[in-house]
Order: structure tokens, then C-alpha cells, then sequence
């Protein structure tokens, strides 16, 4: 089985399943995900928003495994081409679970996955439990993308209210400044799609005139690294506990990941 991923979320379920050596291509972003598929060499293709038919028919795989997000035009031209192919579209932490199983159906790795979801539902419950002892559950406000404003999606939201936190909002949603302003979250979060850890938090405060959110002033105001949040798979455990290290830093440890806004009380 030749596997062709266009999709991190995809190459890292591979690489916990231990079948990376079921992978013929994949995306760049694939390998800043996982560098040590360099060693692989394998082909490398655009993701499912930018896919290239053509592209993806020269690795000749026997199945093309691509999930979210989609440009539909993308999509289209893939299914046209004859290819195999296996589409995800995860929007809660159950859908996760059911495309790990997919995967590992495709691959032939059922208790590897089994044993993967486990952990992940045993984290994500430790957490919940550890939670509990709180004095206090703050609002937080999560953006996926800055450029219109836009909620994190309903995992996220699902590992908020893990962490001991209220999510502010709809995922997946599109918001403003001034609504998440008029809201005074306790603590915002930033996981822009692609930007890796490299949203300008001070930046972003300034332009959108948020000095005066209590989220500001406590300097409550972090950084989470994109693949933590962004990609549906067992890496959003990280995701959780950077969320759980900003909701309540005095029952959760420090990540050593997040970034946290330098001078919120200036």
C-alpha cells in the first residue's frame, strides 16, 4: 500500500501507527511536522487546498489520503483524476478518534490505533479531573486565523472545557475585534493556521486597540504552536496542555512551547 498524504494530520496518525514506511508523498508542511521523514526522501506534493493532479498521478500511489481544509476546486480535480481516495473532515474530538481508525483500517494498524485513542481519551480525562479543582472557570477566546478574525474549531473548543475554561464563541466562526473586546476574555489564545509560533502578539494588541482587556493587563495572552491546535490528530494533546497551562497555571505545568505576550500592562 503506497500512501499519499496531503495533510500533517494524516503523516503524524501514520508515524504514531508506525507506518510511516506506508508513505510514498507527502506535503512540506508534513516535514516541518515530522522532519525525520527527510531521511525517507519521499515525494514531495501541495496539500488538499493547493493539490496538484498531475502531481500527485507521477508518485503513483495507491491511495490518497487528504483531509481539512479543502479548496473544493482541489477536491474536484483529485476525485476526476480516477484516483483512489479517502477525504477527512473531523469537527469534534470523536470525529479524531473515527479517522484514526480509518487510517489504521487503510494501513492495517487497528490495535495500534485503538492503544493511540486510548491515550489520548486518558489524557484528555486526566486533565478534566485535574481541572476540577478550580476556583474559577475564565472565558477564552481562541483564533485560528487573524485576517478576517476567526474561532478555533470545535476540538479546540473541546479541550478548552477540558482545561477548566469556557470557550467564547462559535468555532469556526468569524468574529471582530470589537465583539471580542466587548467580551473582556480572561485569557486569549493564538494558533494561526500556518504561522507555525509566529503570531506578533504585541502587534495584534495594538492594532486592534485591546490594551484594556483583563486578558492584556494579566498578561494572559499566549502563542500556541499551529500544529498543536490546527491539525486533528493525537498532537492536540500538546494543544491541551499549553490551554491548560494558561487557564489554570497553578494546577496544570508550565509548556515549554507557548509564547506569552511581553508587556501587557504597558
Amino acid at each position: 500500500m503506497r500512501v499519499a498524504s496531503l495533510q500533517p494530520s494524516i503523516t503524524v496518525t501514520l508515524s504514531a501507527l508506525n507506518r510511516l514506511d506506508r508513505l510514498c508523498a507527502c506535503t512540506k508542511y508534513c516535514l516541518e511536522a515530522l522532519p525525520e521523514l527527510a531521511a525517507q526522501n519521499p515525494h514531495i506534493l501541495h496539500d488538499s487546498w493547493t493539490a496538484n493532479t498531475e502531481e500527485i498521478l507521477a508518485t503513483q500511489p495507491d491511495l490518497v489520503l487528504a483531509s481539512v481544509p479543502y479548496r473544493l476546486e482541489s477536491l474536484a480535480a483529485i476525485l476526476k483524476s480516477g484516483l483512489p481516495v479517502l477525504t477527512l473532515a473531523p469537527h469534534s474530538l470523536a470525529d479524531v478518534y473515527k479517522d484514526i481508525r480509518l487510517i489504521a483500517a487503510v494501513v492495517d494498524a487497528q490495535p495500534e490505533a485503538e492503544a493511540l485513542i486510548t491515550h489520548m481519551q486518558s489524557t484528555i480525562a486526566s486533565t478534566r479531573q485535574r481541572s476540577e479543582r478550580r476556583t474559577q472557570t475564565p472565558i477564552v477566546y481562541c483564533e485560528e486565523w487573524g485576517k478576517p478574525l476567526i474561532h478555533s474549531q470545535s476540538w479546540v473548543a473541546e479541550l478548552v472545557e477540558a482545561a477548566g475554561g469556557k470557550y467564547l464563541g462559535e468555532p469556526g466562526a468569524h468574529t471582530t475585534a470589537e465583539v471580542i473586546g466587548a467580551a473582556n476574555p480572561d485569557v486569549l489564545l493564538f494558533a494561526w493556521c500556518g504561522a507555525g509560533n509566529r503570531v506578533p502578539l504585541d502587534r495584534v494588541i495594538e492594532q486592534r486597540n485591546w490594551h484594556h482587556l483583563k486578558a492584556v493587563q494579566e498578561r494572559r495572552v499566549f502563542c500556541i504552536p499551529d500544529q498543536f491546535l490546527n491539525t486533528p490528530a493525537h498532537t492536540l494533546l500538546q494543544g491541551l496542555a499549553c490551554i491548560a497551562a494558561t487557564t489554570h497555571p497553578t494546577l496544570h505545568p508550565p509548556h515549554p512551547d507557548l509564547i506569552q505576550f511581553s508587556n501587557g500592562t504597558a
